[in-house]
């Protein structure tokens, strides 16, 4: 029996190559004799340096950056194995994983640390860029990652203006005199985990501001500055972003990119797939398992999981099931992504799920049950 394992991180507790070794071991304890190939994969969110770094031969580097807050970190990021392209992440240094749960404040975090990151990677050179967005603690459209750079974001007065989601409702104007001049001979592609528009009712602030720490006041006041951006891009650079798919991406930095830097945005699994080989990898596999910390409304909208369910359904895979810490949909939500059926990890707790030792155990074994229900589930006779 060949067995596909293609999970994502469980944030906070298990990278996305962690959880797939413990789905192996999980299912070699039911099925000693299975085929099984592990594909850690990610979406453009965290996860996504790793999965290219690995899948390539590639190589890690690591830079000093500021993080959501502004404070020094080190954030890491790699070179795929053709030795030409930089692959950097927005939750390396933007993360909201960053912060503790009091610090989390859209209206004063900054994406100054990707600008840090991506400043580092064309001093070293590199032209071909791939930067994924997702989990950010950001709402600033990627202000802070364009000062990092040489890009300057002025209010009426000529004066820079803050850090912070909020702070976008004072640009007035910006200033590319100073942009790195690697800029203008670099292709930058962005690997989005959403779909989202940069403002409105599925915008980056209504979505996905409240859980950046953002209440009710604050997501209207981030909404308006988002809008306001907006007007002052097209308006100075004859660019229109507001509409662009996944401009709303880490809290606007999709749109920042493109304005910025020429970035431009594809779905970030499709990229990643196409870069693990995972449609050939599929081919005549019996059982696929995927899973994350968390599937919920928001995994159709480009996560991952989806990605990896509705691909195994195109490659007519029998058997496709998700291994997850918490499931937020029915089970025809879960049919609908291509998923038939959904394992939450058992025995565990508030406490546990974000416990980074308990998790692994709590995977190998849900997975190890997983794989005895499905064999029992399914009337194909492997």
């Amino acid at each position: 029996m060949k067995i596909i394992i293609a999970p994502q991180a469980f944030k906070g507790t298990a990278s996305a190559s962690v959880v797939a070794d413990c789905m192996c071991r999980g299912v070699l304890l039911s099925m000693p004799y299975a085929d099984v190939i592990t594909i850690p994969v990610a979406d453009g969110g965290n996860g996504t340096v790793e999965a290219l770094v690995t899948a390539t031969g590639g190589r890690y580097i690591t830079s000093l950056v500021c993080d959501p807050l502004g404070r020094p970190i080190t954030a890491r990021w790699g070179v795929l194995g053709d030795g030409e392209t930089a692959v950097i992440e927005s939750s390396a240094s933007s993360g909201l994983a960053l912060l503790e749960a009091y610090e989390r404040d859209p209206t004063k975090t900054t994406t100054r640390g990707i600008g840090n990151l991506l400043k580092d990677a064309l001093d070293a050179g590199y032209r071909h860029i791939l930067i994924g967005l997702g989990d950010s603690a950001t709402n600033d459209a990627g202000i802070g990652m364009a000062q990092a750079i040489g890009i300057k974001a002025l209010d009426s007065e000529g004066i820079d203006i803050p850090d912070g989601g909020t702070a976008l409702i004072e640009l007035h104007s910006l200033d590319f005199k100073d942009a790195h001049p690697g800029l203008s001979s670099s292709t930058i592609t962005v690997l989005c985990d959403v779909t989202n528009p940069l403002y409105g009712l599925n915008g980056a602030s209504v979505i996905f501001g409240p859980q950046k720490g953002a209440d009710a006041m604050q997501v209207l006041l981030l909404d308006a500055a988002l809008e306001h951006f907006s007007d002052v891009v097209e308006e100075q650079m004859g660019c229109n972003v507001k509409d662009i798919s996944g401009a709303g991406a880490a809290g606007g930095l999709g749109a920042g990119l493109v304005a910025f830097c020429g970035a431009v945005l594809r779905p970030g699994f499709e990229v990643i797939s196409n870069v693990l080989n995972l449609t050939e990898l599929m081919n005549e596999a019996d059982i696929v398992l995927t899973g994350e910390g968390r599937i919920d409304a928001q995994t159709g909208g480009g996560k991952g999981v989806a990605g990896v369910a509705a691909l195994a359904k195109e490659q007519g895979v029998p058997l496709v099931a998700a291994i997850v810490g918490s499931n937020g949909l029915d089970a025809n939500e879960a049919a609908t992504l291509g998923i038939d059926v959904v394992f939450e990890l058992s025995g565990k707790s508030d406490k546990s799920i974000a416990d980074a030792e308990a998790t692994p155990h709590l995977i190998e074994a849900a997975t190890a049950r997983a794989v005895v229900s499905l064999l029992n589930w399914s009337s194909n006779d492997f």
